[in-house]
């Protein structure tokens, strides 16, 4: 998210002392991340805040993350909401993200899930595959917006198809459940198993579903994930190829 094309802080820190935003972003993201200097929070949130003051959107969503999660700076939502918003107006999708989040739990504002929906809603339509799936989750719990399992689905297939194994797991019970699509246990197997790769959860759900199907389901969810996993890394790769 926001991550500089290099690492150089003499560089950057060269370039920030006399003012630039985007060194002063630069290097607090270094100091944030650790790279190419020691970690330092304090240090971090410090060249975000220069950055954000001058409107850099990038340093703006940092310095949120930083209110958010207390790093550098005392825990306060209410400030991360500030200057999540901040980063939101000028378009960024991260920032929407966080800001649906925080209004769907009522972190910084009150809880509103209506809110919520909006700012997911703005994320998702930029590609955010997080937001997709927590929009899928709206809608598939009736959250914030009127019950749809067909537009859950819709949400989770984005952002599954993005690599996304919370959606892929999700997306794997709507198969099995017949939720929003017609019930299909090989589809929700190779969901599953496609996202046990890195899902704890995933892993479960698939093993449950394994215990209760024909070995027959199994076999063909195995060779189904297989092509799935092909199909879904030809449409990231032809996303980040522009087309």
């Amino acid at each position: 998210m926001h991550d500089p094309e290099v690492n150089n802080v003499d560089v950057y820190r060269e370039k920030a002392e006399c003012g630039d935003a985007q060194a002063q972003f630069s290097l607090g993201y270094c100091y944030l991340q650790g790279e190419g200097a020691a970690k330092d929070y304090v240090q971090a949130a410090s060249w975000l805040r220069k950055a954000a003051e001058q409107g850099y959107f990038p340093a703006q969503f940092n310095l949120g993350v930083c209110y958010a999660n207390g790093l550098g700076v005392t825990q306060d939502y209410v400030q991360a909401v500030l200057w999540y918003s901040k980063a939101a107006e000028q378009g960024d999708d991260w920032a929407s993200y966080k800001l649906g989040e925080l209004y769907f739990a009522g972190g910084g504002v009150a809880q509103d899930h209506v809110q919520a929906v909006s700012w997911y809603r703005k994320a998702s339509d930029q590609g955010n595959a997080y937001a997709q799936n927590n929009l899928g989750l709206c809608y598939w719990s009736g959250e914030g917006v009127a019950k749809d399992y067909v537009q859950a689905v819709s949400w989770y297939r984005m952002a599954a198809d993005q690599g996304l194994a919370q959606a892929q797991n999700n997306l794997g019970a709507c198969f099995e459940k017949g939720e929003g699509v017609e019930s299909d246990q090989v589809e929700a197997y190779a969901y599953y198993n496609l996202a046990g790769i890195t899902l704890e959860k995933a892993r479960y759900n698939r093993d449950i579903l394994e215990e209760n199907c024909p070995r027959e389901v199994v076999v063909r969810g195995q060779q189904r994930t297989k092509e799935l996993q092909k199909e879904i890394e030809a449409k990231i790769a032809a996303k980040k190829a522009g087309k």
